[in-house]
């Protein structure tokens, strides 16, 4: 088969093909998996913390992706839940240890031997992969493959993002960062929340314009101020500046939610900024996103069939991996890009 392979960390400002082309052996299931012929896998902010060094260090060498969408071809002894044909996702999530308080508590994602999909087992940038049936989530019908690819990280950890922000209809929303999981916060806050207004921070003009036309209250850059106080913020930045500018629009007793995995070294002088009687007193909260569940991916999947939400997304071949990172690395897209072998 053939995959994209990350060998080491590389820096993307010096390095601009970090992924090699390779041929591999197509995976064998193992007990209580699945093999899975990839028809999409989006591409995730992630993967640039993986290939730059600032997640914990991959398993080398690994075949990035964790926005993966593919119809079962294969089962291992013992699986069960899926059939050959069945359409099916995998997410960030692919094992923990099943068995610690964390697991049996329903929070497999803070697991100490949590394992990711593209970072500790081989993950979607190629043309087929296995993960265990129960990491797996069935994908709705009305979601086509490459429209779902983004949902399943992008969406589903936007989704857990705004579970952990305890908002209720009415209370006013913030967003800081308008890509891919942000313009999907936007519309399903929209929907559980109708009588919440939502402020978009966002440095692009483009992105933006984006947010008015998807029914943004109002608009900023990220350093401004919005007209009132907000009473709960989700940030989805890799920076941060953003996460500073944000303390100062919360209200008191609001809640600001940090939804990435680690934040970029580039302006960690922003944080000499942190003064607590302008950012943290009135017993401002914050709280972070670590990973998601498998439970996350498939109450978010049936949010979405609900809402018939449609991503924006743009498609590219497999073998343009890279140039669709440093896509993304260069900041300002429209919604998602979507990888298809």
């Amino acid at each position: 088969m053939r995959a994209m392979e990350l060998r080491g960390v590389r820096d993307l400002m010096i390095c601009r093909e970090p992924l090699s082309s390779v041929e591999r052996p197509v995976p064998v299931p193992g007990p209580g998996m699945v093999l899975v012929r990839v028809s999409s896998c989006g591409v995730c902010h992630t993967e640039l913390d993986e290939i730059e060094g600032r997640t914990p260090p991959p398993r080398f060498p690994v075949i990035p992706g964790h926005q993966v969408i593919g119809k079962v071809v294969d089962t291992g002894s013992g699986a069960a839940l899926y059939t050959e044909g069945d359409r099916v996702g995998a997410g960030w999530f692919f094992s923990s240890c099943g068995a610690c308080g964390l697991c049996r508590s329903g929070r497999e994602n803070l697991c100490p031997d949590f394992r990711a999909t593209g970072r500790d087992a081989d993950g979607g940038y190629a043309e087929y992969m296995v993960v265990p049936e129960s990491s797996a989530a069935l994908i709705p019908d009305v979601l086509d493959d490459i429209e779902a690819a983004p949902l399943l990280c992008a969406g589903a950890v936007g989704y857990r993002a705004v579970r952990l922000a305890a908002t209720r209809d009415g209370l006013s929303v913030g967003l800081t960062g308008f890509g891919a999981s942000g313009h999907l916060v936007l519309q399903m806050v929209r929907h559980l929340y109708p009588s919440s207004p939502v402020f978009v921070f966002a440095r692009s003009a483009t992105e933006r314009e984006f947010a008015l036309s998807l029914g943004a209250s109002w608009v900023g850059d990220t350093a401004d101020r919005a007209p009132v106080p907000l009473d709960r913020i989700i940030d989805t930045t890799p920076a941060w500046m953003p996460v500073v500018e944000a303390l100062e629009n919360l209200a008191p007793g609001g809640r600001l939610v940090i939804n990435a995995i680690r934040k970029e070294s580039g302006d960690r002088d922003q944080l000499l900024r942190l003064d607590y009687a302008r950012h943290l007193w009135m017993e401002k909260e914050l709280k972070s996103v670590a990973n998601i569940c498998v439970e996350d991916i498939r109450e978010f999947l049936l949010l979405a069939a609900e809402l018939d939400l449609h991503p924006v997304v743009e498609a590219l071949p497999l073998a343009e991996a890279n140039r669709a990172l440093l896509r993304l690395k260069s900041g300002g897209l429209r919604g998602a890009l979507v990888l298809v072998p």
